[in-house]
């Protein structure tokens, strides 16, 4: 076993880079179990974000992705940053290694940092409420609502197809709304961004799952366009308003840490 141990090479992780060139130390708050330091290896007003760590492959568990996360909430305090993949390590244990890295690619931090300055992400997720939903289509969609009348005091044994019908319209209905609303809210929300992203919803409750690249001067009028439509259709659906996140969405920062 020790020998298994010995051979673990040590790296460092990285991060996130920010735009920096005074030396930062954020304590001891780095991946693993080791409470590694986390600080940062500058280039030229570029900095690195990273702490020592062996190399090896974290798992995508959740107590990882939190340390992760949880050291760009740190920085982004005070700096944007471009969050770095998940367990993104040098196979160097030295800063000449970062250095190396920052410098191969310093023109392609230097025009990212350069698109998100000033902005932030804010993710939105909304969840129809299902009883007042079901509600409000039966009372909007006729058909439905006759259907379904016509059918209350009859026995289900009987009306097992027409029970059936009522059920495939209503999911229709559904969707139907929920598409609806999603166009209504991303109409009044989209012109208050920078960019957005759609992400996948999971479960038919799920109007939108988004999220939203805010300048930092009109994140107060985002706050407020979102708390209106929290307002006007809270009895429908619940909003989920989180930020402010590290860019995920917005940038695809992928390293190549292999020969560098």
């Amino acid at each position: 076993m020790s020998n298994l141990l010995e051979e673990v090479k040590e790296g460092k992780y990285i991060y996130g880079i920010i735009r920096n060139s005074d030396p930062l130390n954020y304590g001891p708050i780095g991946m693993g179990k080791r409470a590694d330091l986390v600080y940062s290896i500058s280039y030229k007003g570029i900095s690195a974000i990273v702490s020592n760590s062996p190399i090896i492959i974290y798992e995508a568990r959740r107590v990882n992705m939190i340390t992760h996360e949880k050291v760009l909430e740190e920085v982004m305090k005070q700096f944007t940053v471009l969050p770095v993949r998940f367990s993104t390590i040098s196979e160097h244990d030295d800063d000449a290694g970062i250095l190396r890295i920052l410098e191969k690619d310093y023109k392609k931090f230097d025009e990212m940092l350069d698109k998100m300055e000033g902005k932030k992400e804010l993710g939105l997720k909304i969840l129809a409420n299902e009883s007042a939903i079901y509600e409000s289509i039966i009372e909007k969609y006729d058909e439905i609502r006759i259907m379904r009348g016509k059918l209350m005091n009859l026995p289900a044994d009987k009306t097992h197809y027409q029970r059936m019908k009522i059920g495939e319209m209503v999911a229709e209905a559904l969707k139907k709304e929920t598409e609806n609303f999603k166009t209504m809210i991303l109409d009044v929300l989209n012109p208050l961004s920078e960019d957005q992203k759609l992400n996948d919803n999971y479960g038919e409750m799920m109007i939108l799952n988004a999220a939203f690249l805010i300048k930092n001067n009109s994140e107060p009028a985002f706050d407020k366009a979102v708390n209106d439509l929290d307002e006007k259709f809270g009895n429908l659906m619940t909003f989920r308003y989180v930020g402010t996140l590290p860019p995920y969405n917005f940038v695809n920062l992928t390293i190549n840490t292999k020969g560098v």
